[in-house]
């Protein structure tokens, strides 16, 4: 109950944060949403060679992917700033878990990313998606444990780094292959053999299979299973690293 309430109390602090500046909330919808009246119907004519019936959906569940990633990725920027005006060293003097430190920032971004998801896929519905109800909801859920890791690991990064000026480049290095080789917007079985078989080691691309899967009701797929364990898997990884830096930003 105590590791709840000091959670709870840096949750609030956060989410009072985020709701005098709903900016970057926006902005961080505005590109899936971008992607999905500008580029998903270019995919209209092409579902058939995915082996989709519907293409959109193949497509939104690669942009709600998309914006687990990216949107939580970028988490970490509140967290230097909050550590350059002297926050994060006001935390450490309290007795509060370290842990609580980093879940309570994690429900914030947690909660946005959820609210960010239902917008996307009520759009996605609403241009002609064919989703069963359960599987855009485990679908959803995939995405949260992915986003919660990335989250969890850009808040790692940005105690690790301090620096905006380092942290971004290392971003960008890591996102722009995490895109690519996702298979987010269009499906890897359109490239080289050599490129699929690059593809096979990036994590993502099996979150994504696993979410468009789910979509699809194929609950015992190996795609759906495969999508699951990763995405579990890589929000336990980040966790205990985002934890360790917590506890190490303090000894």
């Amino acid at each position: 109950m105590t590791f709840l309430r000091e959670s709870f109390i840096v949750f609030r602090r956060q989410l009072r944060m985020n709701l005098r500046n709903p900016t970057w909330v926006v902005i961080g919808l505005m590109q899936p949403v971008l992607y999905l009246f500008l580029f998903g119907p270019l995919l209209e004519p092409l579902a058939a060679q995915f082996g989709y019936a519907n293409s959109w959906t193949f497509f939104v569940p690669g942009m709600l992917v998309q914006l687990g990633l990216f949107g939580a990725f970028f988490a970490g920027f509140g967290l230097i700033a909050e550590w350059r005006d002297g926050v994060v060293e006001a935390e450490r003097v309290t007795p509060a878990s370290r842990t609580a430190l980093l879940m309570g920032r994690l429900w914030r971004d947690l909660i946005q990313l959820f609210a960010q998801a239902l917008v996307l896929v009520g759009l996605g519905y609403v241009l002609g998606m064919d989703a069963s109800a359960g599987g855009a909801a485990l679908g959803v859920l995939i995405t949260l444990l992915m986003g919660g890791a990335c989250a969890a690991a850009s808040n790692a990064l940005a105690l690790t780094t301090k620096s905006e000026d380092v942290m971004a480049p290392v971003i960008n290095a890591v996102m722009m292959p995490v895109l690519l080789l996702s298979g987010i917007l269009l499906p890897m079985t359109l490239g080289k053999d050599w490129l699929q078989k690059v593809s096979d080691f990036m994590p993502t691309r099996w979150v994504v299979d696993g979410v468009r899967t789910s979509f699809l009701g194929e609950f015992g797929n190996s795609a759906f299973l495969w999508g699951a364990v990763w995405s579990l898997a890589l929000f336990t990884l980040a966790m205990w690293w985002g934890t360790r830096t917590f506890r190490k930003e303090n000894a």
